[in-house]
């Protein structure tokens, strides 16, 4: 009895639908290829099971037999269409994986998957309920019709949707410029429009239908970089080549651009009022333009200022007025010497009084370096607090078997403070990248003047240890005591080392 109950189609289908629905259900929930690995079997399983019985899922059924074997084929057919359905769409489903892109491939795969489920449902129609879907077909075309109608502007983003994702000009994550100035990074795409959030945190959404139509710019394509150009307008006091070399200077001591490809400077016009120049050069992307900017910007001001040069206005600009010129002029004669200019524009010596800064100026000493001359070896204990004038420094670090560039430093840049106020080694190599010009400030120099005021040496530390702070890629990697300590420690350092007496 129990032999012929088991060899019973019904209690065959009955027994393997309920294993299957325990092994992925349960067993392999949380398992996405084991799920599939389930399901494919199951469905061979159950192909296997009906057509030993002499069911044939994918033709339809004859009229004869019992109404409870009818009723039964009918059932069957109708699990096995859903499960065919289901382990199509799996597959499908398994691109999201290995793609590796779940938002972007969303829509596309959305449409495959319907026409699956569309084709399984109409395939159950004419094989189960043995109806002519050409017929059906033919007569829901008038309904089809209106509802396009209805629907005609949805199908349209819709549609253009389809034809985004198939082209693929953008991805999410990239940032793109429209025809009508509207940019912003693409967060997500879906059937009815486009999300993109904008320079200040605000969601854009535009229709697919609208961006179709659109001039589309990709500024994340084919990489991430991104190239700016700068136009500046310098006076013609002198020959536009050696304007250029000086625009070149501030491309080579930027810290924020790419080095490859190389920046160019190319001199763009010139006329009685200006030599126009453009400076052009990439950045790893586009988040970083505003940075960028504003280090080149400093940059030509302070590399135009060590070489002689003066900015120009832009055309048709109204020129400073003959006593203002004057005023400046007056204030340059008053202190005609370049190194008390230098001792002025460094924040580490503001607290200075005029004659203190007359003082160091009359003692500093002026140094010259060629292209690619080493300063001073990593780990070297300079004597001297050293500016540059001019020209372009790099300090690299050598670590294990590799160089690594710390920073450029420009005009009005300054090293060697953690010898002369700290006693320590540099933390790397410093070499001109360009003829550099530079000036001293000797041990010997300071220590009369922190002697004279010793509540100079707090003042020292203090703004020492904000540029600690501010520069911790070029102090954190070096074995200075100042690495994390108070101001206090650095200050009692500065007068241990002067041999100042404590108050």
């Amino acid at each position: 009895m129990s032999i012929a109950l088991l060899a019973d189609p019904i209690v065959q289908f009955c027994i393997l639908v309920v294993i299957g629905t325990f092994v992925s259900r349960f067993l392999l929930r949380h398992r996405r290829a084991g799920r599939l690995i389930g399901q494919i079997a199951f469905f061979v399983s159950l192909t296997a099971l009906l057509l030993y019985h002499g069911i044939v899922p994918y033709e339809q059924s004859s009229p004869v037999g019992t109404v409870t074997l009818r009723v039964f084929t009918g059932f069957a057919k109708i699990v096995w269409w859903l499960n065919a359905a289901w382990v199509l769409v799996a597959f499908v489903r398994l691109f999201l994986i290995f793609e590796r892109k779940p938002r972007e491939g969303r829509l596309l795969q959305d449409v495959v998957v319907g026409i699956i489920y569309l084709g399984a449902i109409l395939s159950v129609v004419a094989d189960v309920f043995s109806v002519p879907i050409g017929t059906l077909i033919a007569t829901s075309g008038v309904f089809a019709i209106i509802l396009g109608l209805a629907l005609q502007s949805t199908l349209s983003d819709v549609f253009s949707g389809l034809a985004l994702n198939l082209g693929r000009p953008y991805s999410i994550g990239d940032w793109v410029v429209l025809d009508n100035d509207i940019q912003g990074r693409v967060v997500e795409t879906n059937w009815r429009a486009t999300h993109l959030l904008n320079g200040t945190n605000d969601l854009v959404v535009i229709p697919n239908s609208t961006l179709a139509k659109t001039r589309i710019t990709n500024l994340s394509s084919p990489d991430e970089s991104h190239g700016v150009t700068i136009t500046v307008r310098v006076q013609p006091t002198t020959q536009p080549n050696v304007i250029a070399e000086v625009m070149r200077n501030v491309l080579i001591s930027c810290n924020t651009i790419q080095k490859t490809p190389e920046p160019s400077v190319m001199v763009n016009s010139i006329d009685a009022q200006a030599v126009e120049l453009q400076l052009t050069f990439r950045i790893r992307d586009i988040s970083q333009t505003t940075a960028a900017k504003n280090e080149i910007y400093d940059l030509i001001y302070r590399h135009s200022k060590a070489g002689g040069l003066k900015l120009a206005g832009p055309p048709g600009a109204i020129m400073m007025p003959s006593e203002e010129r004057a005023e400046v002029a007056a204030s340059i004669a008053q202190h005609p010497g370049t190194p008390w200019r230098l001792l002025s524009n460094i924040p580490l010596f503001s607290s200075l009084t005029e004659d203190e800064k007359e003082h160091l100026a009359s003692h500093m000493q002026r140094h010259t370096y060629r292209k690619d001359t080493v300063i001073a070896e990593q780990g070297t204990r300079l004597r001297a607090l050293t500016i540059v004038r001019s020209g372009v420094v790099s300090i690299t670090r050598k670590e294990a078997q590799r160089q690594i560039e710390l920073t450029r430093l420009a005009p009005g840049d300054y090293f060697g403070e953690a010898g002369l106020l700290m006693d320590t080694g540099e933390v790397g190599t410093i070499k001109a990248l360009t003829f550099v010009v530079t000036y001293e400030i000797s041990e010997d120099c300071l220590a009369p003047l922190l002697r004279d005021r010793p509540s100079l040496a707090e003042e020292l530390g203090a703004i020492l240890s904000k540029r600690i702070e501010a520069e911790h890629h070029l102090f954190g990697a070096s074995n200075m005591l100042v690495n994390g300590a108070p101001i206090s420690s650095l200050s009692a350092r500065i007068k241990h080392l002067f041999q100042i007496q404590h108050d």
